[in-house]
């Protein structure tokens, strides 16, 4: 009768590994024409423990000879969207998708709890950094940022200039206040106008 509950258990833990192994989750690996992993070629998810937090990140490449590339997201983690629109860069680069602290693979509950500061985001950048030169062996590596994450970007390229090659920002963040006082007058006076239209309709609608 003990024996019964030990096999249920097995296979419960059995089933969950091949579930983890397979689950959607798992990037897909880069083939040759043979139908086999290319070899020195790079894709996978992993987690690296950052000032007390365990933060996810996806690594695409197709040969480690390549130099690597941090990618820091915007306002959500878009590296799922790179199968139906494919970037190019795993060509070039070894990148790094990186999940920022309180977003997708780095998403914990405990966060609703404490507020987490840009202090925090660039300590956590330069740990990675820290983390990818020393596991790939680079002096140095790339760093590109896109939006929101690209504020994000700027200000730890000013902290830690000496641990990248190059910074390249995708919809570069510069003058916050002043772009959002653009965009509000810009809402507001089309606003206008379209209401002046909308009358000038109706009016000769009637005629």
């Amino acid at each position: 009768m003990v024996i019964m509950p030990l096999v249920v258990l097995f296979l419960l833990l059995a089933g969950f590994v091949v579930l983890q192994i397979n689950s959607a989750g798992k990037p897909k690996p880069y083939l040759g024409e043979d139908g086999k992993v290319l070899p020195n070629s790079i894709s996978e998810k992993g987690f690296v423990d950052i000032n007390g937090g365990r933060l996810g990140f996806f690594i695409k490449g197709k040969t480690l000879n390549n130099p690597v590339l941090l990618y820091l997201h915007g306002g959500m983690p878009d590296y799922f969207f790179t199968d139906k629109y494919p970037t190019g860069l795993h060509d070039i680069f070894t990148i790094v998708w990186f999940e920022q602290r309180g977003a997708g693979l780095s998403y914990a509950a405990r966060y609703k709890d404490r507020e987490i500061t840009i202090d925090d985001l660039i300590s956590d950048t330069k740990e990675i950094t820290n983390y990818l030169r020393n596991r790939f062996a680079q002096y140095k590596i790339y760093l590109m940022a896109h939006s929101g994450g690209s504020y994000l970007g700027i200000k730890t390229i000013a902290k830690y200039p000496e641990l990248y090659a190059a910074y390249i920002g995708v919809c570069q963040i510069s003058f916050q206040k002043r772009s959002e006082k653009k965009a509000y007058d810009y809402i507001i006076e089309e606003y206008k106008n379209g209401s002046k239209l909308m009358f000038q309709s109706i009016a000769y609608s009637k005629l």
